[in-house]
């Protein structure tokens, strides 16, 4: 039966300072290192290990994959990495204090930015201390400048449809490890949750999400596998 298995990254530094992430990489905290563990633990104890593994290319994704795989005993399954499945592009709120951004341009203003489906932030300005466009890790891609989620579900979809669904087609179990509104963008397309609900849908950090499905990808059931 395919299965895919959806795994937001640990928390990460800026999560715990409360500070707009997007494309920045920073790393995980210790409590992330933890979570991550623990999801690979748990993936182990329920006996749901994955064949293949996909994440982003930011390190605090790479590092929850490779800390779960090693706690689950399976480190060496193959996996690949791809732009496409990093965070949104936050534009030019990258590395703002989320409380103080709220106090500067007002908390309805903000809970547009953060939450409305298809209005970007601001974008940001080219040459920036947060601007990745010369990144080497983004060589030959067109560095988003900001992304709303309407514009992440668009490079996240393609993709999916592309190099994920194949395994899933041979009945593999396939574990994403991304981020929150990227891991939005499949739930929403498995789920088929409306333009407005999926803005309100939160992520946890470090929990397995996970989707069984039939032999023409239609979903069986969806749960968090600490419930099962």
């Amino acid at each position: 039966m395919p299965r895919l298995i959806l795994l937001r990254h640990g928390q990460s530094q800026w999560n715990l300072e409360n500070r707009f992430t997007g494309w920045w990489d920073v790393d995980v905290t210790e409590k992330g290192e933890a979570e991550a563990r623990a999801a690979g633990a748990l993936l182990k104890d329920k006996g749901m290990l994955p064949d293949v593994a996909f994440t982003s290319l930011q390190s605090r994704a790479i590092k929850t994959l490779h800390l779960a795989l090693e706690a689950a005993g399976i480190l060496w399954i193959p996996e690949t990495k791809d732009w496409r499945l990093n965070e949104r592009h936050y534009g030019g709120l990258t590395g703002l204090d989320k409380a103080e951004t709220a106090a500067k341009h007002g908390e309805d203003q903000v809970k547009i930015w953060r939450r409305s489906f298809d209005i970007p932030p601001p974008v940001m300005e080219r040459g920036t201390e947060f601007d990745l466009s010369t990144d080497p890790r983004y060589a030959g891609i067109d560095v988003p400048m900001t992304e709303s989620l309407k514009d992440t579900i668009a490079r996240v979809l393609p993709y999916y449809e592309g190099s994920i669904v194949p395994h899933l087609k041979t009945g593999s179990t396939v574990l994403v490890a991304a981020h929150g509104n990227s891991l939005r963008a499949l739930v929403k397309h498995l789920s088929g949750i409306s333009d407005n609900e999926i803005t309100g849908l939160e992520i946890p950090t470090g929990q397995p999400i996970v989707y069984d499905l039939d032999d023409d990808l239609a979903v069986l059931d969806r749960y968090y596998l600490s419930e099962r």
